[in-house]
């Protein structure tokens, strides 16, 4: 079976990351990642990438100064030269211009804490507390031009629960993340081979 070519980008820890390696350890699962991009050289998930045996790379987007789109172009590069079929954003924690988002259409996905359209941007579970709401979770969906406005293509759901903090909150809410990146990067790969 050809499996797709996944390179996920990070800012952080990477525990979505993780996740999308674990699931992709099993040979069923129609992707595999093939490499770990980060902005940042001292990202955690970088390391978790390496012990996994997963091809990893730095762009650092401070040499760039204000030109984004310098720093994604160099980083298209680096996804074309690793053969990449779908990107997907995993705690990478810069908003790309248009160049990267059009040239990646319909292939490049994000997961966002919150059960969007609600809760764009940061600080999704202070916000979903300070609003009172019963539910809150998470989506994945296209990236877009527009920040967290991409068509969605799967969303799970926790309970707020009474003395929940934010801590609390989003824990629960990056246990259902990480079942759910997997299971939706699953089906935009089957979507994408129809």
């Amino acid at each position: 079976m050809s499996r797709a070519r996944v390179a996920v980008l990070i800012s952080g820890r990477g525990s979505n990351m993780a996740a999308l390696i674990e699931a992709a350890k099993d040979p069923a699962y129609p992707a595999e990642i093939v490499l770990v991009l980060s902005n940042i050289a001292d990202a955690g998930g970088l390391d978790i990438a390496q012990a996994a045996g997963i091809e990893t790379a730095v762009i650092a987007h401070a040499p760039f100064g204000k030109d984004r789109e310098a720093h994604e172009r160099m980083i298209d590069a680096r996804l074309r030269q690793s053969g990449v079929h779908i990107v997907a954003l995993a705690g990478y924690m810069r908003v790309l211009t248009p160049y990267l988002v059009e040239t990646w259409a319909g292939r490049m996905i994000n997961i966002h804490p919150s059960l969007l359209p609600a809760f764009p941007g940061l600080h999704t579970h202070q916000r979903a507390l300070e609003a009172g709401v019963a539910k809150h979770g998470c989506t994945v969906h296209l990236v877009t031009t527009g920040v967290d406005e991409g068509p969605i293509l799967g969303q799970a759901e926790v309970e707020v629960l009474p003395g929940d903090d934010e801590d609390r909150l989003g824990a629960r809410v990056l246990e259902q993340e990480h079942k759910l990146y997997a299971r939706c990067l699953a089906d935009l790969v089957g979507a994408l081979g129809d």
